[in-house]
């Protein structure tokens, strides 16, 4: 009798977990379907639904909306070159924390998660503040520097927690006995085995860059504006469908590009386990000998 309650209770458990799952994945994801059956809807404002059409996709690679897709450049070009910058110093700043040992470490390693853990507007306002007081105009580089001022700590702690494991110091003694120097071992054993974290820093912080609205609102010059920024102000006057149409293109290139890390990161990850094996059978035959 017990152990039928038992069961019984399992299965609830188990029942109710499942429904729990199902109730949060749906709230991510239906306004993602809506927005995405939106985009094929046959009218000029999204307020009701009129029919289907494939009309604002065409109309959205007909280039029609030139403020569209100066948006997504100019968002594009700032996300790359967020990522780029804080992939590199992510790269080097988790190695350094996560290897060397030196008096103010403990210190960093609790400041660096201070942009992370503060409201974004907090440090919007900050930045407007100290651009403003020291006279830099509006635009494109305050735009980058507030984006990277969040990407980093992202960065810095996807790679220092996440990637840099014993087995990677393993494979640095092993190329440092078998002759490389230390910007050999970097290049060609360090990167490597911690690539699986590089890309997932360099994904997150595209996301984080892209995805934007109040550090790029604040830190806007007068002439233009990044794609969220631009689709908050459409907001007022009603989205048209095009941009359901980008946003739909968007995220399916997002989903592309997820599916192609997890396959990238599976493989990374297999020669990373035979570059181990075959470091350690040389190291042990150059002991032997």
């Amino acid at each position: 009798m017990t152990k039928n309650k038992r069961l019984l209770r399992r299965k609830a458990v188990r029942i109710l977990s499942n429904l729990y799952a199902v109730l949060i994945y749906s709230i991510f994801y239906i306004p993602v379907a809506v927005m995405i059956l939106f985009s094929f809807n046959d009218a000029k404002r999204n307020y009701y639904w009129q029919g289907f059409t494939t009309e604002w996709y065409g109309k959205l690679f007909s280039f029609a909306n030139t403020d569209l897709w100066d948006a997504l450049l100019y968002s594009l070009i700032i996300a790359v070159l967020a990522t780029l910058i804080s992939v590199t110093i992510g790269v080097l700043g988790g190695i350094g924390l996560k290897k060397f040992e030196f008096r103010t470490k403990r210190f960093i390693n609790m400041m660096i998660y201070v942009p992370i853990i503060v409201p974004e507007i907090v440090l919007a306002v900050a930045m407007l503040i100290i651009f403003m007081t020291v006279g830099i105009r509006l635009g494109m580089g305050t735009i980058l520097i507030g984006h990277c001022t969040f990407c980093i700590p992202y960065a810095v702690v996807t790679i220092k927690e996440g990637r840099i494991t014993g087995d990677s110091e393993t494979l640095q003694e092993a190329s440092m006995d078998l002759g490389a120097n230390r910007f050999q071992t970097f290049w060609r054993v360090t990167v490597p085995s911690i690539m699986p974290g590089i890309l997932s820093s360099a994904f997150l912080a595209f996301t984080l860059s892209i995805d934007d609205v109040v550090m790029s609102n604040m830190l806007a010059g007068p002439s233009q504006s990044t794609l969220p920024v631009l689709i908050l102000s459409l907001n007022r006057t009603g989205i048209t469908p095009d941009v359901n149409a980008l946003t739909t293109v968007m995220v399916a290139l997002m989903v592309a590009g997820m599916l192609a890390l997890n396959g990238v990161q599976r493989y990374l990850k297999k020669r990373e386990n035979r570059l181990a094996a075959e470091a350690e059978a040389k190291r042990s035959s150059a002991h032997a000998a």
